[in-house]
């Protein structure tokens, strides 16, 4: 039967056996149907729950039983239903239930009729009873029977209604079970029919759900031609202009998925509107996907690209390059004579100042002072305070250059001083209720840290070239870092060592450019991930650790949780 307003819907989708996804007759459903006390989760109880599962239209199992509501039935949901108090008096309590109906819900697809009024209640129920939600996609009878009936031979899209278009075997009767059978069948009927017009795996049903436009589900075909491997993928516009760049585990699904699954973004909507052909990069391994998708936005700049579109906008903490250096935020750091981060926003930035000028005594005026103070010089009020020696006015006989040192170790190599002076001050302002200071100096030390764990741990990769691998799935996933760039990376299932030598050979080879701070991080968090194993490192391993690592006692704590093994064909060297 042709449904008039199913057609526009899915005009210009074009489907075959080879798409990917799971085929439906391959999707385990699970229907299910509750009776309750009432409408709502707040106030009432579940008093039967119903369940069968499917899979291909064959019935796998089935799901019954009566509730204990903890409370009487009102006679209107007695007549309704048929059940009474006496049915339910020896039933289990809902918490009894839960763990037996999640175990039969598994993986599977929840499907109800009203999906809204039965997952609300037994969510409901998981939360007062400390159950986590499973998460399971949930497909809505009542919202498919929109799209797959006409009003002509269902006026109204009740359970009822459906059970007689499609000609169930069980006729729903407020019952859970019979209602949930009855569901299953209507279920089904609609697949059935569906699969006329392209809906046959299970990522096409949230078109359903959330249709997209038939000009952009016209749009579907871009699809066609990308592979289903991991990698980047690039939408362009009709100038060839780069729109929009991401990543995916399967391109030509997540693709896809842009046409069918009802896309609620504006802008990647208005993305969508101009794109006229998709670009892929096939990747050997996720984290080398995820590093060229950076690349490329950093280069190409997309236009509805969000994320990583403006790598110099990096913060950093830098000691100014002038006679009497001062602390400053800026977005380079050429030419400093010393430097804190990547920090992670300005707040950050400016928190950490405050706090190093503070536990250093470093000046806080931004005059540029001459190397001999001019005659007649004054010093500010921070100098009869003791938070500056007053080098406008003594010069290089203040001592500045000392504090200046000590700022300069405390952002590049320990910040234990910063910490330790600072400790007694927040303390203090703790003890006289001062706790709106006392937090500002807590956060300005946690800036502080932070950014200088950054900054030497990205320093610390700067410094070393090595292959590492990792265990993926049915192989291992090899990894080539050099000088804080992606070198390269493999998939392999086999011979781990051939394809390590040939990723450590491609290092001579490497056109070294200034690598990305998001490069760098993504790198660093994949090698700290536990079974990391270093299979090559250079000369300078070495030494790199030994000084990233030589004042860095404090940082110890936080990379307890990533340990690395390092490993190599003479010997294993934990750190």
């Amino acid at each position: 039967m042709t449904t008039p307003d199913l057609a526009p819907l899915l005009a210009g989708t074009q489907r075959s056996l080879e798409d990917i996804g799971e085929p439906l007759s391959a999707t385990t459903f699970v229907v299910v149907d509750l009776e309750t006390t009432g409408g709502s989760p707040d106030s009432s109880g579940i008093t039967e729950i119903g369940a069968v599962k499917t899979r291909g239209g064959e019935v796998l199992g089935e799901f019954q039983t009566l509730v204990d509501p903890g409370a009487p039935i009102p006679p209107m949901i007695v007549a309704l239903t048929g059940i009474t108090d006496a049915m339910v008096y020896a039933a289990p309590r809902i918490e009894q239930v839960l763990p037996s109906f999640l175990e039969f819900l598994g993986d599977a697809v929840l499907v109800a009729h009203n999906a809204r009024f039965d997952v609300g209640f037994l969510k409901a129920a998981c939360r007062a009873h400390e159950y986590a939600w499973p998460g399971n996609e949930v497909v809505d009878t009542l919202v498919l029977a929109r799209r797959a009936t006409t009003k002509e031979e269902a006026p109204n899209k009740k359970l009822g209604t459906l059970a007689r278009v499609f000609g169930t075997e069980v006729t729903p009767n407020h019952r859970a079970l019979d209602d949930a059978r009855a569901t299953s069948e209507v279920l089904h009927g609609m697949l059935e029919r569906l699969a006329r017009f392209g809906i046959t795996h299970r990522e096409d049903l949230d078109s359903l759900r959330n249709p997209m436009p038939e000009r952009l589900r016209k749009k579907a075909v871009l699809a066609e031609g990308v592979p289903s491997k991991p990698g980047v993928y690039i939408f362009r516009g009709p100038r060839g202009e780069r729109l929009y760049v991401g990543t995916s585990k399967n391109l030509r699904s997540r693709v896809k998925s842009y046409f069918t699954r009802g896309e609620q973004r504006r802008q990647i909507r208005e993305m969508l509107e101009l794109a006229v052909a998709v670009d892929t990069q096939v990747c050997a391994t996720e984290i080398e996907a995820n590093v060229r998708e950076v690349r490329l936005i950093e280069e190409h700049r997309p236009r509805y690209n969000r994320r990583s579109a403006r790598p110099e906008r990096t913060t950093w903490v830098k000691l100014t390059s002038e006679p009497y250096p001062r602390l400053s935020v800026s977005r380079a750091i050429a030419g400093a004579q010393g430097v804190l981060g990547p920090m992670r926003g300005a707040g950050d930035a400016r928190a950490a100042i405050e706090a190093l000028e503070l536990a250093m005594s470093l000046r806080t005026c931004t005059t540029r002072l001459p190397l001999v103070p001019r005659p007649l010089a004054r010093a500010c009020l921070l100098k009869d305070l003791g938070q500056c020696s007053a080098p406008c006015q003594r010069g290089a006989d203040s001592g500045y250059a000392q504090a200046v040192d000590a700022a300069r170790s405390a952002m590049m190599e320990d910040p234990s001083p910063v910490v330790e002076a600072l400790r007694v001050q927040i303390a203090e302002h703790a003890a006289r209720l001062d706790y709106e200071r006392a937090a500002e100096l807590r956060d300005g030390v946690s800036a502080l840290i932070e950014g200088a764990m950054r900054g030497q741990r990205l320093e610390s990769l700067r410094r070393v070239s090595l292959v590492a691998a990792r265990r993926s799935g049915d192989g291992w996933d090899l990894v080539s870092v050099s000088r804080g760039l992606l070198a390269g990376s493999e998939h392999v299932a086999g011979q781990v060592w051939a394809a390590a030598d040939r990723l450590r050979d491609a290092w001579a080879t490497l056109d070294v450019a200034e690598p990305l701070i998001e490069e760098q991080e993504m790198l660093a968090r994949w090698l700290e991930r536990p079974g990391t194993r270093l299979l090559h490192v250079d000369g300078e391993w070495a030494q790199s650790v030994n000084a990233a690592g030589r004042h860095a006692s404090w940082v110890s704590a936080r990379k307890d949780d990533h340990a690395k093994v390092v490993d190599s064909r003479r010997s294993a060297v934990s750190y």
